[in-house]
């Protein structure tokens, strides 16, 4: 999906519902959610670039992938005081099981992991 920010926020939101887990694991669904929100953002203003978002339910982790068509990849900075901006990345770190990044032939993949408690899983 092509979008912006609030596109992608409500369309993450409307398919989070769908997975059996969602309801059971709502500071899950809040972490997919502020993640989204940093990607998007990120392909936004760092990358000058429209988002591709797409959501990824293997059964075991949810897959958030954000795509943009900026060859460079993002690096963690140290966020000056007091200032806006500097933080994504590091709020990804400690909301996702993990996440990395992919150069592709038109830009780069930014791909975070969550892992819904495994009592809400059983199916």
């Amino acid at each position: 999906m092509d979008c912006s920010l609030a596109e992608a926020r409500a369309w993450t939101r409307e398919h989070l519902g769908g997975l059996e887990w969602s309801d059971d694991a709502q500071d899950v669904v809040d972490s997919v959610l502020l993640t989204v929100t940093e990607l998007v953002t990120n392909a936004h203003v760092h990358a000058h670039s429209d988002a591709q978002l797409i959501l990824l339910w293997d059964e075991r982790c949810l897959h958030v992938t954000v795509h943009d068509s900026s060859p460079e990849l993002p690096t963690p900075r140290q966020p000056e005081p007091g200032t806006p901006g500097g933080r994504g990345l590091r709020i990804i770190d400690a909301v996702a099981d993990n996440w990395k990044t992919n150069r592709c032939t038109r830009g780069k993949d930014i791909t975070a992991c969550f892992r819904p408690p495994a009592a809400s899983m059983a199916v």
